[in-house]
C-alpha cells in the first residue's frame, strides 16, 4: 500500500521500514533513516498529517543520525482502528510499541512531537517504556488541554457558541476533497501565518488532505476532549517548547502553561509570524532544536547486539513486523 507524494520530487527514502504491533494489534508503518549506529531521533506528526510532514527534518538530520518517523493510526500507511481504537491511551500504546520496535532495551532517543505528536508523548510520559527509552523531548504547537475553549480558529468571541462551532469543526465528517485554491486558503488561515511562503502552503494541503476522513473524525472527537495536564506534570525527562505566535489551533497560551508545568523545561521558544505547522513553517529552528537537545542530552548509545531485528525479516509489503 503507497499514498501519493504530497509535495512535488522526491520523499527522502528510508533505510528500512517496518509494521510495529500496537497493544490492541494495530499496525503502525515505521520509517527508519540515517546510519544504524547513529544518535536516534523519534518523530510524532500531529493530526492529519503523516511521516512527510517530518521531510525537511529527515533529510537534515538522516545526514548523521537514526531518524525514526512513525504514522499515526489511521494516517499515512498505518492502517484505521476498529470504532473504540481512537483515545489518548492509544497514542501513548502505539509510540511505546515504535520505541520497542526500533530501539535496543535501554538505548535513549530524542523524541519530538508536534500538534497530536506532541499530545502523544504527553500521553505516555508515565509509561516505564517511555521512561526507558526517552534521552529529552520536544513539544512543537501541542497543547495538552482547553483545545476548544482556546482555539482562534473561529473568529467570534470567547463563549460557549465559539466552542460549539470549533467542536463541529474538529469532528466534520464531510471529506475534504482535493486541494483547490479555496481549500488552500481556508487552510492556510486556519493552521499557518499569514506570511508562509505559498509552496510551504501547498505542501500542508497536500498531506492534509489525504488524511482519510475516519479517523481524521475519530481522532478530532478525542481532541475535543482532550485532557494531558497529568500528562504533562509526568514529564520528568530536559523537554524544550516551540510554539507559533499565529497558531490558532493550540495559541501560544498552551504552550506557555505546559512551560510552566514542566518538571524540566529547557526553554519556549515563540516563533514570530508562524502558525500551527512549525516543522514545516520554520524547519530550520525546529531541526536545530531537536540538534541542541541529541547535543545536550544523548551521548552515549549502548550495545545493540541484543538487537535481533534485521532487514531478512519481511513480512507482507515487504516490511518487518515487529511485536
Amino acid at each position: 500500500m503507497s499514498r501519493p507524494l504530497p509535495v512535488a520530487g522526491r520523499r527522502p527514502v528510508p533505510a528500512r521500514e517496518l509494521l510495529a504491533v500496537s497493544a490492541d494489534g494495530s499496525r503502525i508503518h515505521v520509517e527508519i533513516h540515517g546510519p544504524e549506529d547513529a544518535p536516534a531521533i523519534v518523530l510524532a506528526h500531529g493530526w492529519t498529517c503523516n511521516t512527510s510532514f517530518w521531510d525537511a527534518q529527515i533529510r537534515d538530520l538522516a545526514a548523521d543520525h537514526r531518524v525514526i518517523a512513525y504514522d499515526q493510526r489511521g494516517h499515512g500507511t498505518s492502517p484505521a482502528a476498529r470504532r473504540d481504537g481512537y483515545s489518548t491511551d492509544a497514542l501513548a500504546d502505539d509510540l511505546v510499541a515504535v520505541l520497542g520496535a526500533t530501539l535496543a532495551p535501554g538505548e535513549k532517543a530524542v523524541l519530538a512531537g508536534h500538534s497530536m505528536g506532541g499530545m502523544t508523548i504527553m500521553a505516555a510520559s508515565r509509561r516505564p517504556e517511555l521512561r526507558e527509552h526517552a534521552a529529552a523531548a520536544l513539544l512543537c504547537s501541542t497543547g495538552s488541554s482547553r483545545l476548544l475553549a482556546e482555539s482562534l480558529v473561529v473568529p467570534l468571541r470567547p463563549g460557549a457558541v465559539r466552542t460549539r462551532v470549533t467542536r463541529a469543526i474538529l469532528g466534520a465528517r464531510a471529506p475534504l476533497g482535493p486541494v483547490t485554491p479555496l481549500s488552500r486558503r481556508i487552510l492556510k488561515y486556519g493552521t499557518m501565518g499569514p506570511g508562509s511562503a505559498p509552496d510551504r502552503v501547498d505542501t500542508c494541503a497536500r498531506i492534509v488532505h489525504a488524511c482519510p476522513r475516519v479517523p481524521r473524525v475519530a481522532w478530532g472527537h478525542v481532541l475535543a476532549e482532550l485532557d494531558l495536564d497529568e500528562g504533562v506534570r509526568e514529564l520528568r525527562v530536559p523537554t524544550a517548547v516551540i510554539a507559533g505566535t499565529q497558531d490558532r489551533l493550540t495559541p501560544p497560551v498552551h504552550a506557555r502553561a505546559i512551560a510552566a508545568a514542566l518538571p524540566d523545561c529547557r526553554g519556549l521558544t515563540e516563533l514570530t509570524g508562524m502558525g500551527h505547522m512549525t516543522p514545516v513553517e520554520a524547519p530550520e529552528v525546529v531541526t536545530a532544536k531537536i540538534r541542541e537537545l541529541v547535543t545536550a542530552h544523548l551521548t552515549v548509545r549502548p550495545d545493540r547486539e541484543n538487537d535481533t531485528t534485521t532487514d531478512t525479516e519481511s513480512k507482507a509489503e515487504g516490511k518487518e513486523e515487529v511485536a
